[in-house]
């Protein structure tokens, strides 16, 4: 079987593995062009264009899909398969019907829970007891192919975005593994309930701005969503401090929200519209991520007040 990639970040990574070492012939790599990238912004591959350089499989960064230049180029490496995971694009319905046994996306949520760009950070956020991944058929619309696989994973109270991330590729890599044998044997796929979906709106730099007037637990599972990026942050004074870890604290308090009612090597406790949070990792301007530890050493933390 003649198989198309289509991806771009990191996530993509392990399903672009499993394609290249499954036997099946890999035939062409599509990702997002190169962007600009830190400080300097100079233009970068993606990590899934690196990847297939190493490869030696050809690469193909069109703007869009929807102009036929770009489709013949598709067209041209005769898929039979295209397999999409995190590409950036949507296709359109030629590109969907291009292949004879279609497009499979690979998508981190329990769908139709989360369809979207952001589904483990909305899942985290929204204080979800389980999430996972979700093997698609893919159709016209965001998400909306009926499922071939769908794998759920438990969320407990100190699970990060980043973690999960990585949980949820690997997992997601190993469906398509078992998936990819079965393609022509006549799968069954389960259509979505549209009742039920949910969107994973894009996430935004300022949703990362703590209020401290949510209770503690939002705040705590704010902190997990937006790590490691775009990382949950507020001002104390002219300056940006960012939370890495935390968790609510057991501690009772009537202070302002903001307040710093308590802090030690175990934390530092920040009064909030509902209970307290224990702030256990973090990043003062200009340094490094640390510990509660390390950040009350020669710092006189309580009555400090963030806002």
């Amino acid at each position: 079987m003649n198989i198309v990639f289509a991806g771009t970040p990191d996530f993509a990574l392990p399903c672009l593995e499993t394609i290249a070492a499954s036997g099946h012939g890999l035939a062409g790599v599509l990702t997002q062009p190169d962007r600009p990238a830190g400080r300097g912004r100079k233009l970068a591959a993606s990590p899934i264009k690196q990847r297939a350089l190493e490869l030696g499989v050809p690469v193909q960064q069109p703007e869009s899909l929807k102009n036929d230049a770009a489709f013949d180029a598709l067209a041209a490496l005769a898929p039979d398969l295209i397999v999409v995971v995190a590409y950036g694009l949507l296709l359109p319905r030629r590109v969907l019907t291009l292949p004879p046994h279609g497009c499979i996306n690979v998508h981190a949520s329990l769908l139709p829970r989360w369809r979207g760009a952001a589904p483990i950070a909305r899942a985290i956020l929204a204080g979800d007891s389980e999430t996972g991944v979700t093997l698609m058929q893919m159709a016209a619309g965001l998400d909306t192919g009926p499922m071939l696989a769908r794998r759920a994973v438990a969320l407990d109270s100190r699970t990060t975005a980043g973690e999960l991330h990585d949980e949820l590729a690997a997992l997601g890599a190993r469906e398509l593994a078992t998936l990819l044998p079965r393609i022509g044997a006549g799968l069954v796929a389960e259509p979505q309930d549209d009742a039920q979906a949910t969107y994973a709106h894009r996430l935004d730099k300022a949703e990362a701005a703590i209020d401290w007037r949510n209770p503690a637990e939002n705040i705590a599972r704010a902190v997990r969503a937006f790590a490691p990026w775009p990382v949950a942050h507020a001002r104390l004074g002219d300056q940006i401090v960012r939370f890495w870890r935390a968790e609510p604290a057991a501690a009772k308090t009537q202070a302002e929200p903001g307040t710093v009612i308590a802090a030690s090597a175990a934390g530092i406790d920040i009064a909030t519209g509902a209970g307290a949070l224990r702030v256990r990792e973090l990043q003062l301007p200009g340094k490094k991520r640390m510990d509660a530890a390390a950040a009350v050493n020669g710092r006189d933390w309580p009555g400090q007040r963030f806002e």
